[in-house]
C-alpha cells in the first residue's frame, strides 16, 4: 500500500486522524484494505510486519489507514500504532471462531491506547466463503460483540471527560459482514466510517504536525497461502 517501502525505506505522511485496522494474521486485514484503496483483490497478499500506511483524504481531512500485523509476536507493536486512533476497524473470520475470540483477548485490549472517543467498528470477514466452508460466528454473535464494544468505549471516553459524539452512534450499526474476494459490504463499511467522520470533522481535525509519521515501515513478509487464505 501507500508509503510502503519496498526496503524499509523510511515514508513520511501527515493526517488530521489515524484508523487502525486489527486482528489475528490471515483474517484478510489487507485484502479489506486493497479493496477498499484499489478495488483489487489478490489471495496471495503477503503477510504484514510491523504495520503498513496508507493515506486517503475524506473531505477536508487526511487520513492515515493502518494495516497492522496480526501474529502475536508483533502485539507490542499493534499496541504503539493503536495510540491517539480515532478508528479502529476490528476484523475476524467468520469460518474461524478461534479468530472471533483472540480478537478479543489479543487485540481488543490495545484499545486502551487508543483515542478516548475511538470509534470502533466490528468486521466479519470472508463471508464468500460461507458456500465452501461453515459459518462459526453467528451475526447475532457479531452484533452482541460490536454494541459491547460500543458501549465500552462511550463509558471511556465520558469517565475521561471527553467530549464524545459515540452517543449518537448506535453500537448494532457498527458491524458489517464483508468480503474482499467479491467486495461484498467493503464499500458500505468505509462510507459508514466517513460519512461520521466528516460529521464530525470539527472533532477530528488536529494539528497534522501532531500525525506526521516519519518512521520505518517495515516491510511485508511473504507467506504462503496469502491474507485471505
Amino acid at each position: 500500500m501507500a508509503a510502503m517501502n519496498a526496503g524499509g525505506g523510511a515514508a513520511k505522511a501527515k493526517a488530521d486522524l489515524k484508523l487502525i485496522v486489527l486482528g489475528c494474521s490471515g483474517v484478510g486485514k489487507t485484502c479489506l484494505l486493497q479493496r477498499y484503496i484499489a478495488n483489487t483483490f489478490s489471495g496471495t497478499e503477503a503477510h504484514t510486519i510491523g504495520a503498513s500506511l496508507a493515506m486517503r483524504k475524506w473531505g477536508d481531512l487526511n487520513v492515515a489507514l493502518w494495516d497492522t500485523a496480526g501474529e502475536e509476536k508483533y502485539a507490542s507493536l499493534s499496541a504503539f500504532y493503536c495510540r491517539g486512533a480515532s478508528v479502529a476497524i476490528l476484523v475476524y473470520d467468520i469460518t474461524d471462531s478461534s479468530s472471533f475470540q483472540k480478537l478479543q483477548e489479543l487485540f481488543m485490549p490495545l484499545l486502551k491506547g487508543a483515542g478516548q472517543s475511538c470509534l470502533t467498528v466490528l468486521v466479519g470477514a470472508k463471508s464468500d466463503l460461507l458456500g465452501v466452508k461453515s459459518r462459526q460466528v453467528t451475526k447475532q454473535q457479531g452484533q452482541a460483540l460490536a454494541e459491547q464494544q460500543h458501549l465500552k468505549q462511550l463509558e471511556r471516553a465520558k469517565t475521561g471527560g471527553a467530549s464524545t459524539f459515540l452517543s449518537s452512534v448506535t453500537g448494532k450499526k457498527s458491524f458489517f459482514e464483508t468480503s474482499a474476494k467479491t467486495g461484498e459490504n467493503v464499500s458500505e463499511l468505509f462510507k459508514f466510517i466517513e460519512e461520521i467522520v466528516q460529521s464530525q470533522a470539527k472533532v477530528f481535525k488536529r494539528d497534522p504536525e501532531a500525525f506526521t509519521v516519519e518512521k520505518k515501515i517495515p516491510v511485508k513478509e511473504q507467506h504462503k497461502g496469502g491474507c485471505c487464505k
